[in-house]
């Protein structure tokens, strides 16, 4: 009796056996059926993950300076064609409007400067547009743009040496040092005005140290 027990289970393990052998084959052959892993996708989503942990400058904002820029003369040309330059280092604050006929959004910008609704800016600094060469811009939308008490001036070259790649931009320049002291994007003469008073604060916070 005993014998034929222990012949039962003898069976019984071998059976297991084989079909515990033939689970992990079968199981091996699944795997190795299986598509090999998209490597593609896990950088694509390994870059999504660093694009969103590493927060980006907007592009419609300048990149910071690491240190004062200097400014040097504006060189061109006014609207009658008659040939200009700008000095930075004339001993009054600047502002440098670099505005553009074909800009939609720089149209609130010179609807402001006009004589009859212009606002006096943070400093009482100077206020210079600079538009690009003729080829460029539209002379007849500037005769009707351009405010008649303001220095316009044609200049491309300009726009290059101060990096400008949108409109409406603005820089402040020291009209003592010739540097310039802040610098970006602007919607609203509000923002540029909140622009000239941050400048104007950094530079007493300077002084006082």
């Amino acid at each position: 009796m005993l014998t034929a027990l222990v012949a039962v289970e003898t069976i019984v393990v071998a059976l297991l056996t084989v079909i515990v052998v033939a689970l992990l084959r079968s199981h091996a052959e699944i795997l190795r059926r299986l598509p090999e892993p998209d490597t593609g996708a896990e950088a694509s989503d390994e870059h999504t993950l660093t694009l969103h942990d590493t927060p980006t400058i907007p592009a419609t904002l300048p990149s910071p300076r690491r240190r004062a820029t200097e400014a040097h003369d504006i060189g061109g040309a006014t609207l009658d064609a008659e040939p200009v330059v700008v000095s930075m280092r004339s001993g009054t604050d600047t502002l440098l409007a670099f505005l553009s006929t074909g800009c939609l959004t720089c149209r609130a910008f010179w609807d402001g400067l006009r004589p009859e609704v212009r606002r006096p800016l943070p400093g009482d600094p100077r206020v210079v547009v600079v538009v690009k060469d003729p080829s460029v811009e539209s002379p007849s939308k500037l005769r009707d743009l351009a405010p008649e008490d303001l220095d316009v001036v044609h200049s491309s070259a300009a726009w290059e040496h101060f990096d400008v790649a949108m409109s409406p931009y603005f820089c402040f320049v020291d009209g003592t040092t010739g540097e310039v002291r802040s610098e970006g994007s602007a919607m609203t003469w509000e923002q540029v005005a909140s622009l000239l008073r941050d400048a104007l604060l950094d530079e007493e916070v300077a002084a006082r140290r």
